[in-house]
């Protein structure tokens, strides 16, 4: 299974963040896979954002629920995330990732793109 981000690199504040994953070599809809995304802010460690599971059903980090929407185009086989409302601290590099089960450990990763959040 491979993982492709996609988007603009640069947002201004108080903008909707929107990034495409798509996926090849893998159906989003096969039973028990789960398609997060998670961020890097610069100098800090891995945050996870939310996911969209392979029956469609979503769920997101509470601290980033109110400003969070994942969804998914089957007939594309990509899923998608909208983060509403940016500010500079939501800066960071995006990554899409899968994981088999219900599971923190994800076995494939996109390479990650990075969004600013700048006037």
């Amino acid at each position: 299974v491979q993982l492709q981000e996609s988007g603009p690199g640069l947002v201004k504040p108080s903008q909707t963040l929107s990034l495409t994953c798509t996926v090849s070599g893998g159906s989003i809809t096969t039973n028990y896979y789960y398609w997060s995304w998670i961020r890097q802010p610069p100098g800090k460690g891995l945050e996870w954002i939310g996911y969209i599971n392979y029956s469609g059903s979503t769920y997101y980090s509470p601290s980033l629920k109110s400003r969070t929407s994942i969804s998914r185009d089957t007939s594309n086989n990509q899923f998608s995330l909208q983060l509403s409302s940016v500010t500079p601290e939501d800066t960071a590099v995006y990554y899409c990732a899968a994981a088999v089960g219900y599971t923190a450990y994800y076995a494939y990763w996109g390479q990650g793109t990075q969004v600013t959040v700048s006037p």
